[in-house]
């Protein structure tokens, strides 16, 4: 059975929360059962605004997602403890994202438990970074389950998407020493890479990017490291 999402959320900035209480265990049910994955997360509360940020910052760079707070990670519903985790909510969108993201929640009780979801749009303006306890600005990105930190290749292709350059690609030495090294190894990290080729990071990050933006090379997160292959 489908359920329609066009009920339970409605777009508006960060700066005005819609809240309103609703009755439909079945939508929730059906959500919890998907468990956690990239467009999911649970929260049983939540207590910092700055480690929520980190989340709102992968949904955004990534395709979006949602977050069910007042639901344990084994799917229990515990309910939503105060209206004090709303305010964190709009303190991490608003204080510790940059820039200040758009989002929307809504209210469902449950046998009497509240749980608040929180929906995320992705980005049209990447990267959007969340600051860490120094103030420092991370951006995110969400692989299955997880927030990983993005890697430089990843806010080199952002900011190739948002510049206003041309489309043609000149395809020299260093583009077909790339294609090579992909073709011998099925995967390459960015340092192995920069070292045989002899080139610099910084270099081997731009063609890097260039190509996954054409969409010739692709990321693969394995081992807890991004790696790039042909497509």
């Amino acid at each position: 059975m489908k359920y329609p999402l066009a009920k339970a959320f409605t777009p508006f900035l960060s700066t005005f929360v819609v809240m309103k209480s609703l009755t439909s265990p079945n939508f929730i049910f059906a959500l919890i059962a998907e468990g956690e994955h990239q467009q999911q997360d649970f929260k049983f509360e939540i207590s910092n605004a700055r480690k929520i940020a980190k989340t709102l910052s992968a949904f955004s760079n990534t395709d979006g997602g949602r977050l069910l707070i007042g639901v344990k990670d084994n799917g229990r519903i515990a309910g939503v403890r105060s209206d004090e985790e709303i305010y964190m909510i709009e303190a991490a969108a608003q204080l510790y994202c940059i820039p200040t993201i758009e989002y929307s929640t809504q209210t469902y009780i449950i046998e009497g438990r509240t749980v608040l979801i929180v929906q995320i749009n992705k980005s049209k303006h990447k990267p959007v970074y969340a600051k860490d306890e120094t103030g420092k600005p991370l951006a995110y990105i969400r692989v299955k389950d997880e927030n990983i930190l993005a890697t430089p290749v990843h806010l080199r292709v952002w900011q190739q998407e948002m510049s206003m350059d041309g489309q043609l690609m000149k395809f020299t030495e260093k583009e077909q020493l790339l294609l090579n090294l992909l073709q011998t190894d099925s995967l390459i990290s960015l340092n192995r890479y920069s070292r045989k080729a002899g080139i610099s990071r910084r270099t081997a990050e731009h063609l890097l990017a260039k190509f996954i933006r054409y969409d010739i090379v692709e990321f693969i997160f394995e081992n807890h490291k991004f790696y790039f292959k042909l497509k």
